[in-house]
């Protein structure tokens, strides 16, 4: 019975032979298997690396297209300029704003999309703002040259009054009365700037010894000659008023205000440059100082300067 059951030395052999090979296939199943997927992961992720190149590609050319665009506009505003103080202060800021935020793109990096989405905002923004300058000026440009031409009507037909009715005679006086309201001496160019022990400009609040106001008073035909004396009222970023010491004052819309300064010059009905400085102020801060220029006849500038 034992003879029976025992296995034949050859078909022992080849049962082995038949399991060894069963063995192998199923092992490189396995391997070709791994190898696709692997095949199929290093697939995806050069997918995923093209496809974030490619993406920060976009961005730092839209970033470089939102740069030329605000750099451009920068350009615009230095080009832009009136002869209105309120609109040249206004135009000021406007500038510093843009400054601004072309100093801020330039740093953000291109792949922050909110910071650049917030930029293309502003941006709008400003051009808006520019498009409002523009349309003022036209319109101030507009009014100025037409009420130019009525005073000058106006004079000429004055010669021949006698024979002018009473509506006629009234029209005069309106322009007369415009006319007045031109011959007040009016300033521009109104700059401050703050020096050092150097006599050096400087921003740093720590080493501003004095500050000074420069400003041109405007040609005017109409106005009065003579001696015209400009008074400077500065504040500090709290809004106090600096005092050098000179206790100098001047009376406005019937009040008696108090002025950091001022100075006389002589006044023929052209243009005056002058220059104003603000001494012996015990100690600058860090912050905004706004200077305003003033005559016996109202304010006629102001400006503004930032120390560190």
């Amino acid at each position: 019975m034992a003879d029976q059951f025992k296995e034949d030395p050859l078909e022992r052999l080849e049962r082995k032979e038949r399991e060894k090979e069963a063995r192998g296939g199923s092992l490189r199943s396995i391997m070709i298997a791994l190898a696709v997927v692997a095949a199929l992961l290093a697939a995806a992720l050069a997918y995923v690396w093209i496809q974030k190149s490619s993406l920060v590609s976009d961005l730092e050319d839209e970033k470089k297209d939102l740069t030329e665009q605000i750099v451009a506009l920068q350009s615009d505003y230095e080009n832009l300029s009136s002869d209105y103080d309120a609109i040249n202060s206004q135009l000021d800021s406007s500038r510093e704003e843009v400054a601004q935020l072309v100093d801020r793109i330039k740093k953000t990096d291109a792949t922050n999309r909110a910071k650049m989405r917030q930029y293309e905002k502003e941006l709008g923004t400003l051009r808006s703002i520019m498009r409002s300058y523009i349309v003022q000026i036209d319109s101030l440009n507009t009014l100025n040259h037409k009420l130019t031409i009525e005073a000058a009507n106006a004079r000429k037909e004055a010669a021949d009054a006698g024979r002018r009715n009473q509506e006629l005679s009234a029209r005069v006086e309106d322009l007369t009365g415009k006319v007045a309201v031109g011959s007040v001496i009016k300033g521009r160019n109104v700059s401050i700037k703050a020096y050092n022990q150097s006599d050096k400009v400087t921003d740093r609040s720590s080493r501003v010894v004095r500050m000074l106001v420069n400003l041109t008073l405007s040609a005017n035909e109409l106005a009065a000659r003579g001696p015209v004396r400009v008074y400077i009222r500065v504040k500090d970023p709290d809004g106090n008023l600096l005092l050098d010491g000179t206790n100098a004052s001047f009376t406005y819309n019937g009040e008696t205000m108090a002025a950091t300064a001022s100075r006389e010059v002589e006044y023929a009905g052209s243009d005056v440059d002058m220059s104003i400085y603000v001494n012996n102020i015990p100690a600058y801060t860090k912050g905004v100082y706004s200077a305003e220029a003033y005559t016996g006849q109202g304010l006629i500038g102001t400006a503004e300067v930032l120390l560190r």
